[in-house]
């Protein structure tokens, strides 16, 4: 048995480690189909293809449209019993509520329950700086200039509490976290409340923000020479110490590009997509059907 053998040997024997790694090679090969759609900088496509051969009518739009419905990335917090409820459980709130398209670098409008105020609604304006976490916990951040005071707000989007979310703004930036605002200009993160609602065209490609943010002078709130951030830019003399460090943890290992487990840890395979936007599909399409406790 050569090295290779005795190596795809292990992977099999021990499918509760590396679940599909069987049918790795097809997820790769499906996986090229939708790379014009995968990759942020090739998103304005003509033709959106499909997430993959066998579910020709699932467009691969769905891995960014619909992030919170794919499963963790560690398997060590894999559970398919609850990854279905949970997916059961935010379709129902959708019925419920209207989540649009966005993007990190939309301005969005947000009104939820507050019994503290005269209305009992509170509606925040800012521009998304995240989004992220998978299942029922998908949350995104907000941020707005209120009174010359930054105000970063943290909704959770399957909460109870929120009653509407609009998207005065649809558009993406470079970047898909805008922390870095935290230590730039306040106009770059400044919205009025009123802001008028401009309308995005159905079936338009996203427009893409390529602003360039100059960061304020030192010190900042995270060391951000460090990440490779394409929409930030500092004309700041850095210490000696920092700026020998740079250049080391910016660039790649050149080893990186070969290790296809790291690769495999960072995604989630097409099998596994297929199965979440496949309820996905069949939502949108009107045959999602809330279950009624029988009577007893």
């Amino acid at each position: 048995m050569n090295p290779l053998q005795r190596f795809t040997h292990v992977l099999l024997v021990r499918p509760h480690n590396l679940v599909g790694i069987c049918r790795r090679s097809e997820s790769i090969l499906a996986s090229k189909s939708a790379r014009a759609v995968l990759k942020k900088d090739e998103k304005d496509v003509e033709v959106i293809p499909p997430l993959s051969q066998r579910t020709p009518e699932i467009p691969a739009s769905f891995r960014f449209i619909y992030p919170e419905f794919l499963p963790n990335i560690d398997p060590k917090k894999r559970n398919y019993l609850s990854e279905k409820l949970e997916r059961q459980d935010m379709m129902r709130r959708r019925t419920q509520l209207h989540i649009p398209e966005f993007y990190p670098g939309s301005i969005m409008a947000v009104t939820t329950s507050d019994p503290h105020s005269p209305t009992k609604t509170n509606r925040f304006v800012g521009i998304c700086l995240y989004r992220g976490c998978p299942g029922l916990e998908s949350c995104f951040v907000l941020r707005n200039h209120v009174d010359g005071t930054a105000v970063e707000i943290k909704y959770h989007m399957y909460n109870p509490t929120v009653r509407k979310i609009e998207v005065l703004r649809l558009e993406r930036r470079l970047d898909d976290q805008l922390f870095y605002l935290r230590d730039a200009p306040a106009e770059f993160s400044t919205f009025p409340f009123d802001l008028d609602y401009q309308p995005h065209p159905e079936g338009a490609p996203i427009p893409l923000n390529e602003t360039v943010v100059k960061l304020n002078p030192l010190p900042w709130t995270t060391r951000w020479e460090q990440y490779a951030f394409k929409g930030l830019v500092f004309d700041v003399n850095l210490p000696n110490w920092r700026s020998r460090r740079t250049p080391k943890t910016m660039a790649p290992h050149a080893w990186e590009r070969f290790d296809l487990m790291k690769k495999y840890r960072k995604q989630i395979v097409l099998e596994d997509q297929e199965i979440a936007f496949k309820d996905v599909f069949e939502f949108n399409n009107g045959r999602f059907e809330k279950r009624k406790p029988k009577e007893k």
